[in-house]
């Protein structure tokens, strides 16, 4: 076979094989073809030495907004998947079925990067987010649009992945869970996961869980009190580990304050590792406390997780979430998508929501995207 791709001699960790050696990752046709410890390339082959650097299958963002120009929290895809190492971004319910066409045509379909999307059950999506407008769009049931969602899902089943909604105090207000529960009426409608956001009660953390199904997922677990998934003595709520038993996945979703270390450090000591670490990356919080998904990342590490665990909640646990089996692994005839990591090591700042700093010794960093099978940069050709 010809490759039009090789990345040679880096270690490869892809937990989606168990896989953990330093090998030869090749990619033919925007697929990976093979990875093997030794490959040779052939007249064209484009080879890049990576010794002393990790390679793993693309990194998976599962929460983020980049709904740039059409939404004040909107940031840029294209440059922040490039130095963030991320070659799929998912949307969040930046776009509601009201602007979901827009979202498509001037970002979705326009991006060089893979963005796919959760559809906000409320008509515009989250429409009131900047520093100094802050509307929850979920508070208003007027807004909610559950008949169109249906419509817009249904006929975007290549990029919208799943239903969203945002509930508590700042997003729903005085409605509480109601909107999340006309989103499951959506998310049962067109057979797709929910995504639900948690914030200040009402309405209670257990509240909300308790409805989500199985493979739907609460964004924002491993929030700060209030409505923390840990009690004031460090044990890990009842309802939690129920919905985990009965499959309802825990997303981190960083952002500007949903993730607190104080949280972490309790669930983990608990053995209640995130199913998936995104960044909930947005204009408010791109320049800290969240930065990216490298960072979000990083500070699971420092944490205590193994570096293993920590790829596979960004790659092989994000495709799962998604239903999308293709992403997130290095198997051949997988999407030829990878990213270029290196962990270094040293003295790093890191800083939750509530101001927590925590000293780290190790930092992800990333190097490089491979995006459809060959290196990516977005003013690339």
């Amino acid at each position: 076979m010809t490759y039009d791709l090789i990345l040679r001699g880096a270690r490869v960790i892809d937990p989606s094989q168990r896989l953990d050696a330093v090998s030869d990752v090749a990619f033919s046709g925007g697929k990976v073809a093979k990875v093997a410890p030794k490959l040779e390339p052939a007249p064209g082959t484009e080879v890049r030495d990576l010794a002393g650097s990790i390679v793993v299958p693309g990194l998976i963002d599962l929460h983020t907004h980049v709904y740039w120009g059409g939404t004040s929290l909107g940031i840029d895809a294209e440059e922040f998947c490039r130095t963030s190492g991320v070659t799929t971004s998912i949307d969040t319910g930046s776009a509601g079925p009201g602007n979901f066409a827009g979202f498509r045509a001037h970002v979705i379909d326009r991006s060089q990067v893979r963005i796919l999307a959760y559809l906000h059950v409320s008509h515009a999506g989250i429409f009131g987010f900047s520093n100094r407008v802050m509307v929850g769009e979920s508070g208003d049931l007027r807004l909610m649009d559950p008949i169109t969602a249906v419509e817009v899902a249904n006929a975007n089943r290549d990029v919208i992945v799943g239903i969203k909604v945002r509930v508590g105090l700042h997003a729903s207000g005085t409605s509480g869970a109601v909107p999340l529960k006309i989103a499951l009426e959506v998310a049962d409608a067109v057979g797709m996961p929910l995504m639900a956001h948690i914030d200040h009660p009402p309405p209670s953390y257990e509240e909300v869980i308790d409805m989500l199904r199985p493979g739907d997922v609460l964004t924002h677990a491993f929030r700060p009190f209030p409505n923390a998934p840990v009690t004031h003595q460090g044990t890990v709520k009842r309802n939690v580990l129920e919905a985990r038993k009965r499959g309802v996945k825990f997303d981190i979703g960083h952002g500007k304050g949903s993730f607190a270390f104080k949280t972490a450090r309790a669930m983990l000591a608990n053995g209640f590792l995130p199913d998936t670490i995104s960044s909930d990356v947005h204009q408010l919080c791109i320049n800290g406390p969240a930065f990216d998904q490298v960072t979000t990342l990083s500070k699971f590490l420092c944490l205590g997780m193994n570096l293993s665990d920590v790829i596979a909640a960004s790659t092989q646990n994000a495709a799962m979430a998604l239903k999308r089996p293709e992403l997130g692994s290095l198997k051949p005839g997988s999407v030829g998508d990878a990213t270029v990591l290196k962990v270094k090591e040293g003295r790093f700042d890191y800083v939750d929501v509530v101001g927590e700093h925590m000293e780290g010794d190790r930092k992800i960093a990333a190097e490089g995207v491979v995006v459809a099978g060959r290196w990516w940069h977005p003013q690339a050709a």
